[in-house]
């Protein structure tokens, strides 16, 4: 591990333990008749040897990644609808209880989240900084405030409306580089008695499962229990919870308030206690993760090479933002995999990023079906798979690459 760059959350010293070479924009879609040129950039981790905090080492700019034409929306998951109706119904039940009591969301998405807290009848508002989603959003009603969370926006809301009891993020505060920032937005806008609660990849799952493809431009941090206590801390907040949550391939959801307002739960010190006991950011096991991730990639290639020797036929399914750091990584193009299958239109009719494999709508994984369904959007398998139950009937195999190489008949 060599020393290289300074830790953005203490300043303490950073160092790289795995370098994924150079990596596209993993959400940037490419138009096959032509348009601008791909931006890459080094995708390389590393690790504080102070506050543990995982982190890029480059970020990458952010209207680069949070454009108008951004193409993730929460909605079109039944698990991420269930998944977010009971967390806005959770709030309710606990922190929303008075009708004068404002929630705020930022990276709201298409409202997926915020659409039921506006039917309870809550004062709410998302901050959401790319134009077609939070455009989605507004046609439900919702308010929406088309801007990045930061300290000036959190200053304007607070002047416009008030404190916030609840400030709620998902799968989005880890994106954020400029993370001090987005604390003095906190820290201006939450009421006294307020909470922030914030649910992002958990760096334990990662290195457990060898969920490498989490790592990609828009995840720029990558938090466990220590260093999210840490984080807090030096931002003048307290780490009063954390609860594992089953979506996205294992997250932690994190609770802070205001030090000394609310009672810690004993969860805090349960999962510091594992995360100790694993050694999570020992370098020993920093350097198993990075051994494991190129054994994946060597038996994944040698399987997608053994289906094409063999006449085989691989389609994609899901064409997440994630598998772009496996298919660059892996060096997997459409010679290995024909095509993949989206349901969000705006990735279809495109290629992948970097890789340029064709994206097509569901419709085209049965007609006819494939041998072998390569399956990116891992994270939803079983609702994949039991939609897609006539493939596996038909003889047909998934190929899944967490925590390893292996096809599910």
């Amino acid at each position: 591990m060599t020393a290289t760059l300074d830790c953005r959350i203490c300043g303490g010293t950073l160092h790289e333990f795995f370098d994924f070479g150079r990596q596209p924009v993993a959400d940037a879609f490419v138009d096959p008749d032509g348009g601008p040129e791909e931006f890459f950039h080094r995708l390389a981790v590393g690790m504080c040897t102070s506050c543990t905090m995982v982190q890029l080492l480059e970020d990458v700019p952010r209207e680069r990644m949070f454009r108008t034409d951004y193409p993730y929306l929460s909605s079109l998951s039944s698990v991420m609808q269930d998944h977010f109706t009971s967390t806005a119904h959770r709030f309710l039940d606990t922190e929303l209880r008075d009708p004068g009591d404002l929630l705020v969301e930022f990276g709201s998405n298409d409202g997926i989240m915020l659409d039921t807290i506006r039917r309870a009848g809550r004062r709410h508002l998302g901050v959401e900084p790319c134009d077609g989603v939070a455009e989605a959003a507004a046609a439900k009603g919702i308010r929406v405030r088309n801007a990045f969370f930061e300290e000036e926006t959190a200053a304007a809301i607070a002047e416009a409306d008030g404190p916030a009891k609840v400030i709620y993020a998902a799968n989005t505060f880890s994106h954020i580089s400029y993370i001090d920032s987005v604390f003095r937005g906190v820290d201006a806008l939450l009421a006294p008695d307020g909470i922030f609660v914030f649910e992002d990849p958990y760096m334990a799952d990662i290195i457990e499962r060898t969920s490498f493809d989490q790592i990609y431009d828009e995840h720029f941090y990558f938090f466990t229990v220590r260093s999210v206590q840490a984080m807090a801390a030096h931002h003048g907040f307290e780490l009063i919870d954390v609860e594992p949550l089953a979506v996205h391939g294992g997250e932690i959801r994190y609770t802070v308030a205001r030090p000394g307002v609310r009672t810690p739960s004993p969860a805090v010190g349960r999962f510091l206690e594992r995360e100790k006991a694993a050694r999570i950011t020992e370098p020993e096991t920093l350097a198993q993760f990075g051994a494991n991730v190129d054994k994946v990639r060597d038996d994944l290639r040698a399987l997608l090479e053994r289906c094409r020797a063999e006449g085989r036929t691989v389609v994609g399914y899901g064409a997440t933002a994630k598998s772009a750091t496996l298919t660059n990584y892996c060096g997997i193009g459409p010679d290995l995999v024909s095509f993949i299958v989206d349901s969000t239109p705006a990735k279809q009719g495109k290629l992948s990023p970097g890789s340029h494999i064709p994206v097509r709508a569901p419709e085209a994984f049965a007609t006819p079906y494939p041998d072998y369904g390569l399956l990116f959007a891992w994270n939803h398998a079983e609702e994949i798979m039991r939609k897609e139950s006539a493939f596996r009937a038909q003889g047909g195999q998934w190929i899944l690459y967490v925590p390893g190489v292996h096809t599910v008949q």
